[in-house]
């Protein structure tokens, strides 16, 4: 088969004709159909801590067919799409327990979407109902990202909320925010790139940072946020999502940073502000999204800004490291232009 291998994390993927790979006990061979690229992998240049291992085949975001099974499985049969969910964990720790297997300490991460072909355990292929397109099943995981950072927000009837950046994730939390009963969302960006996106996704007021902007948000909201969802993960951000955050306001950083982010106690403390780290989430949030993804006010297939071939990812992986008009780019490794 085709797929792109991550050989070092300094240069560009490559691709290489491999092995076809073959359903070992307990797992399924997936034909890919879409494979979302994600900025956790486009983060691989920015240091060790991020660097992918040589000779990797990356993609988590991946949806498909399902050619074949392996010894044992009886189930998703022959023909079914499906979507991965990207771990397999222990079944016995703290995180397990809780459904959240990404955090699982021992979990197998399940990437390869970058390839035409993927062996993954039975256990993690989440049948998608039939009305979903292979576009769809790539954007779940994304979609379940936010979805669970604005469940554990548990937002009352009205809350007045604040999204910090508009990339995927942003724009999947206030999809997701809308959805779960917010009066008024703000989405604040750098750029107003994404402004027309971030109102049809459910957003009543696109800003910009600056000296001003907690004021403008507020003004805005009709008030102070009640949540913040920091989607950026750049320094700064956790500090800028707390000056947001009105008395007794919560923050729920999504941003995924990986550098330090200095905050001041007393400042968060002395509003009441609670901190929370949502990552991962669990197979029932998956097979939430899945379900209700094409239910709401918008098709969430808007963020995709392009679709391309295998042959073509290697250059729009370098394109996707610099500025760029993209958002949220996938894959096919089959079928470059079908309609999604």
């Amino acid at each position: 088969m085709k797929a792109a291998v991550c050989h070092n994390s300094a240069d560009p993927l490559a691709i290489e004709q491999r092995p076809d790979p073959a359903p070992g006990p307990g797992e399924v061979l997936i034909r890919v159909e879409r494979c979302g690229i994600c900025g956790s992998e486009l983060h691989m240049r920015d240091g060790p801590a991020r660097a992918f291992p040589g000779g990797m085949v990356m993609g988590h975001e991946i949806a498909g067919e399902v050619v074949a099974l392996g010894e044992g499985v009886a189930g998703p049969g022959i023909g079914r799409r499906v979507a991965v969910y990207p771990a397999v964990g222990c079944g016995a720790c703290r995180a397990c327990e809780t459904g959240n297997q990404i955090l699982c300490p021992e979990a197998t991460r399940l990437l390869g979407g970058f390839a035409e072909y993927a062996a993954i355990p039975a256990a993690a292929a989440i049948e998608l109902p039939d009305h979903l397109t292979p576009a769809d099943g790539a954007l779940i995981e994304p979609l379940t990202v936010s979805w669970y950072g604005v469940r554990l927000a548990e937002l009352r009837p009205g809350a007045r909320v604040v999204v910090l950046g508009a990339g995927t994730i942003a724009l999947s939390a206030i999809y997701w925010a809308r959805r779960s009963g917010a009066g008024r969302i703000a989405a604040l960006s750098r750029s107003p790139r994404r402004a027309e996106l971030a109102l049809r996704m459910g957003a009543d007021a696109f800003l910009a940072y600056g000296d001003d902007e907690v004021a403008e948000a507020a003004e805005a909201l009709g008030g102070p946020a009640d949540a913040v969802f920091e989607c950026v993960g750049a320094p700064g951000f956790l500090g800028k999502a707390i000056d947001h955050a009105g008395l007794m306001g919560q923050v729920l950083s999504l941003g995924f940073g990986g550098e330090p982010d200095p905050v001041i106690p007393a400042v968060a403390g002395f509003r009441g502000v609670t901190l929370q780290f949502p990552v991962g989430y669990s197979q029932d949030d998956f097979r939430h999204v899945a379900r209700e993804m094409t239910q709401g006010h918008v098709d969430p297939k808007i963020m995709i800004s392009s679709t391309v071939a295998l042959d073509d990812l290697p250059a729009t992986f370098e394109e996707l490291l610099g500025a760029n008009a993209q958002t949220k780019v996938q894959v096919a490794p089959f079928a470059p232009g079908h309609p999604q």
